[in-house]
């Protein structure tokens, strides 16, 4: 048996008796597995012992398919017949008429431990209208993949808030989602709601994804593999510019360019940066999608050397700071956008970051040392304002 058990294997194992007699709401995609691979989705819609009458989707959809950013419809699944919410199209929250009739709201979902991942701010959202219809929330925790130890880069200040980012949290915050539903629950929810955390068995802080004996399901296209895990919480920054962060390759997140750098010489101011854990080899692509798509871009991918002391947040964020160096008149910021629901009023990078700082930083040569001076002190409020709703050791 794996050392580390989700918590759909833990209510599996006391055969659903939590949910007996219940009418439950599911929010799930098809990452939520078991140990052995099956999938949340068929273990409840299946079982004689549990009443599942409607069904909820994130971000890139129920089947986990659609695009970043593309809004989702309200749909009915084909196998079940049963309605599938969309929480990614007019709006992120559930409204009275999809909680409506429901006792139980069941969240299961692989979060990697990104603030600006979507799916955490999904489930607060989920936490605010639940609590104001008085609808239970129950969360089926997951492993952090990026462990429960590491916590860097910024808080979030709160004029900033938006769908990637509701409260301050730094970048990497170092907690399972039924963590951050507890702390959020408590602390941000105006209306708390009646929430049940089933805890992952076997799971420890010092464990990051290969330390817990689970495969890894891409819990949305562009994050297929460990590798691109590793770089996303800093690799993410490059949306914010007019640079490809390798959105329609094969590598998303671990590549960098545009049609206008020279990927050797890239390399070599950026090796000569010796940031630890990386080496940065050129590269050349082709998107077949998002930013440059059918262009050929030239730039740089990062080879992780030592994980252990890769910085993921602060090495990104120099890479940006690097190519706005070299390329101050091609360079560019993402103008701001409206995504359906929020207006654009802020520039996005701003909002990856949570702070203006950083762009104005970079634009007006802030040294990378005075960019990221204070994280470590944020770092270590965060833990201990956070430290009562902690559910592992």
């Amino acid at each position: 048996m794996n050392a580390v058990r989700p918590g759909i294997d833990v209510l599996r194992e006391d055969n659903f008796a939590r949910l007996r007699g219940q009418r439950v709401g599911l929010m799930t995609n098809p990452a939520a597995v078991t140990h052995d691979l099956n999938s949340t989705y068929r273990l409840l819609t299946d079982a004689p012992e549990v009443s599942v009458v409607a069904l909820f989707a994130p971000e890139h959809g129920f089947a986990a398919s659609a695009p970043d950013a593309e809004r989702i419809q309200h749909q009915t699944d084909a196998r079940t017949g049963l309605p599938v919410y969309s929480l990614y199209g007019e709006s992120y929250r559930p409204d009275a008429a999809m909680l409506h009739g429901l006792d139980v709201l069941v969240c299961d979902i692989q979060d990697i431990g990104v603030r600006f991942y979507t799916f955490a701010w999904t489930v607060t959202h989920i936490l605010e209208a639940a609590g104001e219809q008085g609808v239970r929330v129950m969360i089926l925790d997951r492993p952090n993949p990026l462990g429960g130890e590491k916590v860097a880069g910024p808080l979030l200040e709160p004029a900033l808030a938006s769908f990637v980012g509701r409260v301050p949290l730094p970048i990497v915050h170092g907690l399972t989602l039924g963590e951050l539903a507890r702390w959020f629950n408590a602390v941000w929810n105006p209306a708390p709601a009646e929430l049940d955390v089933i805890r992952c068995a076997g799971w420890q802080r010092t464990m990051r994804w290969p330390e817990t004996g689970l495969h890894w399901v891409g819990p949305s296209p562009n994050m297929p593999h460990l590798s691109t895990l590793w770089q996303y919480p800093g690799a993410c920054l490059v949306e914010g510019t007019t640079l490809s962060e390798g959105r329609g390759t094969a590598l998303p997140f671990e590549v960098v360019g545009a049609p206008w750098i020279d990927g050797l010489v890239l390399a070599d101011v950026l090796n000569a940066m010796a940031w630890g854990g990386v080496r940065f080899r050129p590269h050349v692509f082709q998107p077949t999608a998002s930013k440059w798509a059918g262009q050929t871009c030239y730039g740089v991918q990062a080879h992780l050397t030592d994980i252990d002391h890769w910085r993921p947040v602060e090495t990104w964020l120099g890479v940006i700071q690097v190519i706005h160096g070299l390329y101050p008149a091609p360079f560019g910021w993402l103008p701001p956008q409206t995504d359906g629901v929020e207006p654009g009023t802020v520039y996005h990078f701003d909002r990856l970051m949570g702070s203006e700082t950083y762009r104005h930083g970079i634009e007006n040569g802030v040294s990378w040392e005075r960019l990221t001076a204070g994280w470590d002190a944020d770092s270590q409020q965060f833990r201990r304002d956070v430290a009562a709703y902690l559910l592992y050791e």
